[in-house]
């Protein structure tokens, strides 16, 4: 193509200005997301190469023996599921209604709110062994609930809370006003329209929230050692004490001598998990989205 141009210059050198900005832009853009995927190849791989020959039906239902290096997981994911379901069961009913509150109820434009939404961002940017350490002094001693699946899963309620008010407050206020306005025309009450035009249409984004959530809960460590505590037996009731596949990951790989292949094997497990959550909330939001279009269509 040079020889094309009595000049010499590239193709690239012989478009207009607004042009040459715009493919380096998209290269640009293009360029940062093969980054990503390919960092988060290096990782699968890296972990599937390391830990996925170790995966069997016995790692995954047996128990811990010999600190980790033999036996399997099963104890523990039955706490990371325990853990998992006190932290929702907490959060995503007060976020919500935390959110509904500063998008529906009280002005968004009045002070107390924009403290409020202030308050929440510093919390959200909170190390995690902060809250494990609050969680610690007011779970563990003060309420006397001890060292328990309670007590983590109340302390990552508290940790993740700001992050899924905050996603819940933008999912209500993406939804256009025009819904609202319709709504009103139609004679619907504000908790009518709430719950049969506002939550429908930010449900997408309300999920997605949620997964955020559950990703940083699952991925947690400083919080749960202060608060739910490092055993490996199969926790009984919420208030028996219980290890979280990240707390196993960190004591295996730091604390137990040739505890790093079965680190490894435990992380798979935890990745696969999380790919699990979110193709799982992917496929219902799509079904969903796909009854909502048909039943629009069968109205008309």
């Amino acid at each position: 193509m040079r020889g094309d141009d009595p000049t010499g210059r590239s193709a690239i050198a012989r478009l207009p200005s607004h042009r040459r900005r715009e493919w380096f832009a998209a290269s640009a853009v293009w360029l940062s997301a093969g980054l990503v995927l390919a960092v988060l190849g290096w990782i699968l791989a890296d972990l599937a190469v390391r830990g996925l020959s170790r995966i069997d039906v016995a790692f995954l239902i047996d128990g811990v023996a010999d600190a980790g290096r033999a036996g399997g997981i099963g104890p523990v994911i039955l706490a990371t599921a325990l853990l998992l379901l006190v932290t929702l069961a907490v959060a995503v009913p007060l976020s919500l209604a935390a959110a509904i509150a500063l998008t529906e109820s009280i002005d968004p434009n009045a002070s107390p709110v924009r403290h409020v939404r202030r308050s929440l961002d510093i919390l959200a940017g909170v190390p995690s062994i902060v809250f494990g350490l609050f969680g610690n002094a007011l779970f563990v001693i003060t309420l006397g609930l001890g060292y328990s699946i309670l007590s983590g899963g109340l302390t990552l309620a508290c940790m993740i809370l700001p992050l899924l008010i905050r996603t819940s407050e933008q999912a209500l206020t993406a939804v256009p006003r025009e819904y609202h306005y319709a709504a009103a025309a139609l004679g619907l009450g504000r908790s009518a329209t709430l719950f049969r035009v506002v939550l429908p249409a930010a449900a997408p984004a309300l999920t997605a929230g949620i997964v955020l959530g559950v990703g940083r809960a699952l991925a947690e460590t400083a919080a749960l050692i202060f608060t739910s505590g490092y055993v490996t037996r199969t926790p009984r009731s919420l208030l028996d004490s219980g290890r979280s596949m990240s707390v196993h990951i960190y004591d295996l790989a730091m604390n137990v001598a040739n505890g790093s292949p079965r680190a490894y094997a435990t992380a798979c497990v935890l990745v696969f998990l999380l790919l699990a959550i979110n193709t799982a909330t992917a496929f219902l939001l799509r079904m969903g989205g796909r009854r909502v279009m048909s039943h629009a269509g069968g109205e008309r």
